[in-house]
């Protein structure tokens, strides 16, 4: 069974930080793209960032662009996301996916498992 478990969210003020991380299992993580998508409510899913299978290869959103870093750690099975200057319009629930065997994408249709999400909330 896969298993992806986002945590880190939380409540801060703008221009703080928070680091998102996301442990799997069920997968072969070290052969999986992984991305970070968010979404608020009324609004369809929208990517964040993605990494490929060996951390060389990686893309961010424009509007996250300078502020939010996504990296890897194959031999803890986990993704992550740290969240720098963070501004109010950055307040979502933050999901992580996993694409098995595939590249890294900019497209949420693309990934085959997915968290439960985790809320931040940047307040002004």
């Amino acid at each position: 069974q896969v298993q992806l478990t986002e945590s880190g969210g939380g409540l801060v003020q703008a221009g703080g930080s928070l680091r998102l991380s996301c442990p799997t299992s069920g997968l072969t993580f070290s052969s999986s793209a992984m991305g970070w998508f968010r979404q608020t409510p009324g609004k369809e899913r929208s990517f964040v960032a993605a990494i490929s299978w060996s951390g060389t290869n990686t893309y961010h959103a424009d509007s996250v662009k300078g502020r939010f870093t996504i990296s890897r750690d194959n031999a803890k099975n986990t993704v992550y996301l740290q969240m720098n200057s963070l501004k109010p319009e950055d307040t979502a629930v933050y999901y992580c996916a996993a694409r098995p065997g595939g590249t890294a994408s900019v497209s949420r249709h693309v990934y085959a498992y997915w968290g439960r999400g985790t809320q931040v909330t940047v307040s002004s």
